[in-house]
């Protein structure tokens, strides 16, 4: 039996592989990672380096994180190869005792770190823990190019852009009824951006990141992936049909319409975002 025989890791790499043919990852674009449940760590552990690596300050602490372990893609890696070559590509860490330092247990093993975004990811999991009450595990950052199109369009608010995607597809509001949170182009990869995105991860699954991507979380890969999936046609939607008719829309889905369909599906939405 290999590691990559596990369930845990093969969902994780299905993951990969699907977000590259989705053609969300170009180069080394993106990040994912996935908080493990005690179980996973156990199946995991035989597998485990017989000497750790060192470990390493990230800059953030979160108390209910102390301790956990997570599954990262590596700093610099490519999506494309994960499924050829997973144990160079990925790697398994576990959190220090103050919840603010991480050391690789497996994986990366041509050498590296985890991805750069891990202070983000580290941070909004713990945002996400305690907001689901531990439900939320799995945080994915993509590159999906019809969402940081719109971007460049629209005003950069939570409302402007939920009201664009709920009006994009009418399976929006029932996939994320509390709608989407804006961050504004800040420098990737440190604190600010990790602190910045944490605020809004307090109300929101998903996050914009202004003219670079999208920050999505769910309780598991196949919601999150569902997420970050139904975003990003809704964004190619509201492109298609403003480039069609010359930047103006001639109907849409309306407000009404959309309490409506929160109705029938019986989800809450956000009713500030709505006139």
């Amino acid at each position: 039996m290999k590691i990559t025989d596990i369930p845990v890791m093969n969902d994780y790499i299905r993951m990969c592989a699907d977000g590259w043919d989705q053609g969300w990852h170009e180069r080394n674009g993106g990040n994912l990672t996935y908080r493990m449940r005690p179980e996973e760590v156990d199946q995991c552990r035989p597998f485990f380096k017989e000497t750790p690596g060192d470990w390493v300050d990230m800059g953030v602490q979160a108390d209910n994180l102390k301790g956990e372990y997570f599954l990262s893609t590596g700093s610099g890696k490519y999506f494309r190869n994960v499924p050829l070559a997973p144990q160079d590509n990925l790697c398994l860490l576990e959190i220090d005792g103050e919840g603010k330092r991480w050391r690789i247990v497996w994986g990366l093993e041509q050498g590296g770190r985890p991805t750069s975004e891990f202070p983000s990811h580290f941070l909004n999991h713990s945002v996400r823990k305690a907001a689901t009450k531990g439900e939320n595990r799995v945080i994915y950052h993509a590159h999906p190019a019809n969402l940081i199109a719109m971007t460049y369009l629209l005003p950069l608010t939570a409302r402007d852009f939920t009201r664009a995607l709920w009006q994009s597809a009418t399976e929006c509001p029932v996939v994320f009824p509390g709608g989407v949170g804006v961050v504004p182009w800040m420098v990737p990869g440190g604190a600010d951006i990790a602190l910045a995105t944490s605020k809004l991860m307090k109300e929101y699954d998903a996050a914009v990141w202004a003219h670079h991507g999208l920050f999505a979380s769910g309780p598991d890969f196949d919601t999150t992936f569902g997420l970050m999936h139904t975003i990003e046609k809704a964004a190619q939607i509201y492109l298609l049909a403003l480039s069609a008719g010359g930047g103006k829309l001639r109907q849409t889905i309306e407000d009404n319409d959309l309490r409506a369909i929160a109705k029938e599906f019986g989800v809450t939405l956000r009713e500030e975002f709505l006139d």
